[in-house]
């Protein structure tokens, strides 16, 4: 079957909502955790899934994300039909770029054609989570279905943000919402609804009828969950599959979290300092693989005033030093300097940051390459940065990348 699977994940989304993380880089290549790229959940799940065979759609703002994907993704031999290959837009069967999801993999159904692929997985680039699609391809054959949907149990008040689903006993769906007001809770439990992850399996010749279908109608959005779906169901053979129901190879954290606002990024990182986090990252056979550059360990120091360099309960990675500051409750990328008496607090901080001496940071993210000046203070007087800076709804503030004070 993995043979017979080619994989498109979908990475050329806007991020509007996730600026200004955003400004200079794509959605899926937003770093994540310290030393990752939020792209590196789903390549690591394809590669220990077995998909060898992936192609990353990519629009915007996607140097970033190509240059990543070279760097730390260039490991499967194209000589036995291996590869993860970004692609962006072609224009071959458009004057515009895409549109929406489907009209993404209409405008490229050549290569899938050019494959020989009898099934096509379909991912999104811009989701924490970890997952064994090859069992999920398995529950596809054996339902003999034209498309498999992945769905997870969540809070009903949360359910109108994704696409609801019913099914009946044999897992065949015969109800979808797309984000709706009014949401229909599981069988049995008035307090969850199943929603859709936006992991997707289809038969190829199924999808082939259903890209053509929503080409040719002139009033569609050319979206999976608003057009593409509702229909297929209408017709039948979908089915869903239960999110960390069937455990394959990967422990069952069932940890999924769409990182698409400031909030919901920031809050992804804070679970992974949870004394047991909600996502296993520590799984010694399926681990998140990323490009991991050539830094120095990670270091504490005593600080120019004898005070020692200390961090409770942080991510601190390689060729940051704290020296003499004090770090709590953070994540930091590499290359960060913390120096003398200045503390971080509930803080991101990016590749390069400075946190200059005396100065205090809480509740924030600063992005890549911020040298913060000797005694400033962020996440205090949420009107003062308001003026410099945007400030979640939750009031996380976030300064921009390469920012000057």
């Amino acid at each position: 079957m993995l043979n017979k699977t080619l994989t498109f994940i979908l990475a050329g989304g806007v991020g509007s909502r996730l600026q200004p993380l955003t400004m200079h880089r794509a959605k899926p290549s937003v770093p994540f955790a310290g030393k990752y790229r939020i792209i590196d959940f789903t390549l690591s799940n394809c590669l220990h899934s077995g998909l060898r065979r992936v192609l990353v759609l990519t629009q915007y703002k996607s140097h970033s994300l190509h240059k990543h994907i070279r760097d730390g993704w260039s490991i499967f031999n194209p000589e036995l039909g291996e590869f993860i290959t970004c692609v962006p837009p072609q224009m071959r069967s458009a004057d515009n770029v895409y549109v929406g999801t489907a009209d993404a993999l209409f405008q490229n159904y050549y290569l899938l054609e050019r494959s020989g692929a009898e099934y096509v997985v379909i991912l999104a680039g811009d989701h924490i989570y970890r997952m064994d699609y090859a069992a999920m391809l398995q529950s596809h054959v054996y339902h003999n279905a034209s498309l498999s949907i992945a769905c997870m149990r969540v809070p009903l008040r949360d359910a109108a943000h994704f696409g609801v689903i019913t099914y009946d006993a044999e897992q065949r769906i015969v109800g979808f919402q797309e984000k709706p007001k009014q949401v229909t809770p599981m069988a049995g439990d008035n307090e969850h609804a199943m929603a859709s992850m936006g992991v997707y399996i289809f038969s190829t010749a199924a999808l082939n009828k259903a890209l053509t279908t929503d080409h040719d109608d002139g009033s569609s959005e050319h979206d999976f969950g608003k057009n593409i779906i509702p229909r297929m169901i209408d017709k039948g053979g979908v089915y869903a599959y239960a999110f960390g129901e069937l455990r394959g190879r990967v422990s069952l954290d069932k940890y999924w979290r769409d990182v698409g606002t400031i909030d919901a990024y920031y809050r992804a990182n804070m679970d992974l300092l949870i004394s047991n986090p909600p996502i296993d990252l520590y799984q010694g056979d399926w681990c998140i693989r990323t490009y991991s550059g050539q830094y120095p360990p990670a270091r504490t120091s005593p600080g120019n005033s004898g005070g020692e360099g200390i961090f409770i309960n942080s991510i601190v990675a390689s060729g940051s030093i704290i020296a003499g500051g004090s770090v709590q409750g953070s994540v930091l990328f590499n290359n960060v300097l913390v120096d003398d008496e200045a503390r971080v607090q509930g803080a991101i901080l990016f590749s390069g940051v400075h946190v200059g001496k005396g100065s205090h940071l809480r509740n924030c993210i600063v992005d890549k390459d911020v040298h913060v000046p000797p005694g400033t203070r962020i996440g205090f007087d949420l009107a003062q940065d308001a003026n410099r800076f945007h400030i979640s709804e939750n009031n996380i503030v976030v300064v921009p990348k390469a920012y000057r004070f």
